[in-house]
């Protein structure tokens, strides 16, 4: 080969090098992830290949995708996906990237919800559990219930359009368009208007207190929705909002699991016990023993 012909290999140690150089943390595997999107390639066909020339006629679109990646522009918005609980769900600017610790709530609620809504002879308790996630965004949570639980139900609620169609396309993408309902509207209104009753609400709201959205990751701060990040003063409008909202719902739900930021888990976790009919109210930590989500049982 050629000495003068570059290798994908050094394409990728370039491109790390120079996202190092614009502030990206964990540059080598962004080069990385955008090389795979580039060329179409699995991660272990990239690896194989490390050695072969890189594609003359895609290096226009290769300092086009680097470009994007050294002004902060995450990787999943730049790709138009992320993997999520053995999932692939779309994103675009409109939602938030689903997120490692968002996994464990799924986890927590999947776990939680086959306990009590499965008979001791493992048969399905009534009718289909129904959950209902309040913000879905990419529709992250519910489509990975119910591709886990055969038997529930979902409803998707946002109050933005764009976010919904997202989450409309990736329960299409993820074959289970037929038992997940997509409602516009603000938290909790549109399954009262309904008169939709949840047996499990699952929510991720925006959590971020106002003063803090300048001192955000600028990944974060200048890509994702603020919409989706705004959690007013004190970052708990939303917890208050929805907490309050549990009694216009014609019965309360089961199983409540709720996702937090950093030190705000026992001051979600009171607002349940204080509404009262929760005989079970539990933190949970994520993997860097962040509490990060309040769990409730009825």
């Amino acid at each position: 080969m050629d000495d003068a012909v570059k290798t994908i290999r050094e394409a990728f140690v370039e491109a790390s090098s120079f996202l190092n150089r614009h502030g990206i943390e964990e540059a080598a595997l962004s080069g990385e992830m955008l090389l795979q999107h580039l060329l179409g390639w699995s991660r272990s066909k990239l690896l194989l290949n490390w050695r072969d020339p890189f594609p003359e006629d895609l290096e226009l679109e290769w300092q086009k995708l680097l470009g994007r990646r050294a002004t902060g522009e995450p990787v999943q918005y730049i790709i138009g996906e992320e993997g999520f609980y053995g999932l692939t769900f779309k994103v675009t600017r409109a939602v938030l990237i689903p997120r490692p610790e968002t996994e464990i709530l799924v986890q927590e609620i999947l776990h939680r919800g086959r306990r009590l809504f499965t008979s001791s002879e493992g048969a399905s308790v009534g009718d289909k559990p129904l959950l209902a996630d309040i913000g879905t965004g990419s529709g992250a949570i519910p489509i990975t219930a119910v591709s886990q639980c055969p038997n529930w139900l979902a409803v998707a609620v946002d109050i933005s359009p764009a976010a919904l169609a997202i989450a409309q396309e990736n329960a299409a993408r993820n074959v289970v368009s037929d038992r997940v309902r997509f409602l516009e509207g603000d938290l909790l209104e549109p399954l009262i208007g309904e008169g939709i009753t949840p047996d499990i609400l699952v929510s991720n709201p925006p959590y971020i207190p106002s003063r803090d959205l300048a001192e955000l990751q600028r990944e974060v701060r200048d890509y994702e929705p603020h919409l989706a990040l705004d959690g007013g003063k004190d970052g708990l409008n939303f917890y208050r909002r929805l907490v309050n909202g549990l009694d216009r719902l014609s019965k309360r739900p089961r199983l409540v699991g709720f996702e937090v930021g950093m030190g705000q888990a026992r001051e979600v976790a009171q607002m349940l016990r204080d509404a009262g009919g929760y005989r079970v109210v539990d933190i949970v930590k994520d993997l860097a023993g962040i509490e990060r989500h309040v769990l409730a049982e009825a």
